[in-house]
């Protein structure tokens, strides 16, 4: 190697800097390859699959040789940079690896730095992880690949590591809290809150926060919101941990901050109490007018315009992905993937997610479709 320093970002568009200057990686099928070698990086990835990313599940026969093309012109450009091209590059059969270490990549440096923040709090010490989490999400330079969202493979990558930075957040609020910095955490926590309404562990920081802050009305103003949320959008009430937080609350008992607050014992929480619904709508199917019965699978159904949805809807005012469903232990969930023109259950607009009945009506653009549940117990 040369010493120059490589710098590949996927934690927003992709880009690639070779000592600070941005080169030249060509359009959205290209990208496409360089964002998915750098997911599996050090590791060889079939010609097959990155096909099947590039062009959507759905590559032409001519594939490997516009493969060929895509990774000519990315070599030249690094070996313009001054680069050992075919070392970065490399042929592998059966396809392509990309050799760069952790710390040239923004996802490498995101999960090292996340790694040694969860070792400093689990070592008590909670003033280094708190700057570990920071700098490992200091790494997002915007959006997820967010001049790639469309195809499948970067939906779903920017959905599992959008799940992964909203855990590193609780982690570094829970690591600020324990440093004695609640007051400091309940505006970011409120903005939190409001965005992901359904998400236990941050509703139970921001409690925590505020009686932390001597703030107990505003603590237990707080407890009811997150009561009416579960109930509304989810028929459930608060898992055991924040059922204890607002006991604590309303007694004036001491809390914990380095415990209660702690993010990953409030998810676990969460889960057993969605566990604990009787009777709920677990399975169930979908009735279109023009006869198609779509059983809803166990991972859940995507609905939209594009091809590779579950459920494809020929319907111009349908959005290329528009809804999902997704099974869980509340029941059968529909989201709005912030779709044009919304998702309409029973005549109500979705705002978020809502839990599906027998016998609901769905409107996606212009087509009505009927949820037809199983009940299990």
């Amino acid at each position: 190697m040369t010493g120059r320093r490589v710098d590949l970002r996927v934690l927003g568009p992709v880009q690639l800097f070779v000592d600070g200057r941005p080169l030249p990686v060509g359009g959205p099928k290209p990208r496409t390859m360089l964002a998915l070698l750098a997911v599996n990086r050090r590791r060889t990835v079939p010609s097959e699959a990155l096909a099947d990313a590039i062009w959507d599940n759905d590559p032409p026969d001519s594939y490997a040789a516009s493969l060929q093309v895509f990774v000519s012109n990315l070599r030249k450009a690094l070996r313009t940079a001054g680069l050992d091209s075919a070392a970065i590059l490399a042929t592998a059969a059966p396809g392509y690896r990309l050799d760069l270490a952790d710390d040239e990549c923004d996802l490498g440096r995101f999960d090292s730095a996340r790694s040694a923040g969860a070792q400093a709090k689990d070592a008590g010490n909670h003033a280094a992880a708190a700057e570990r989490y920071r700098g490992a999400l200091a790494e997002w330079s915007g959006p997820v690949l967010a001049d790639l969202r469309g195809l499948q493979f970067a939906d779903d990558f920017a959905a599992a590591v959008n799940e992964e930075r909203l855990l590193t957040i609780e982690a570094r609020v829970a690591a600020d809290i324990a440093c004695g910095r609640a007051a400091d955490v309940v505006g970011e926590l409120v903005k939190l809150t409001a965005e992901n309404p359904l998400r236990e562990p941050l509703w139970g920081q921001l409690i925590a926060a505020l009686y932390l802050s001597h703030r107990q009305a505003e603590a237990l103003e707080t407890c009811r919101r997150v009561r009416a949320v579960l109930a509304e959008e989810l028929g459930i009430d608060p898992g055991p941990a924040l059922v204890e937080l607002e006991r604590r609350v309303l007694r004036q008992e001491p809390i914990a901050a380095a415990t209660v607050v702690d993010a990953e014992r409030l998810a676990k929480a969460m889960n057993e109490t969605v566990g604990e619904v009787p009777n709920a709508v677990r399975r169930g199917r979908l009735r279109l007018d023009d006869g198609r019965v779509v059983t809803i699978p166990s991972h859940g159904l995507r609905i939209g315009r594009m091809t590779d949805n579950d459920l494809e809807l020929d319907d111009p005012m349908a959005s290329r992905y528009h809804a999902q469903i997704v099974p869980s232990r509340a029941g059968m969930l529909i989201r709005d993937l912030s779709s044009a023109n919304g998702v309409f259950v029973q005549g109500s607009q979705v705002d978020g997610g809502s839990l599906l009945a027998d016998g609901d009506s769905i409107r996606i653009g212009s087509t009505v479709i009927a949820f037809e549940a199983e009940l299990s117990t």
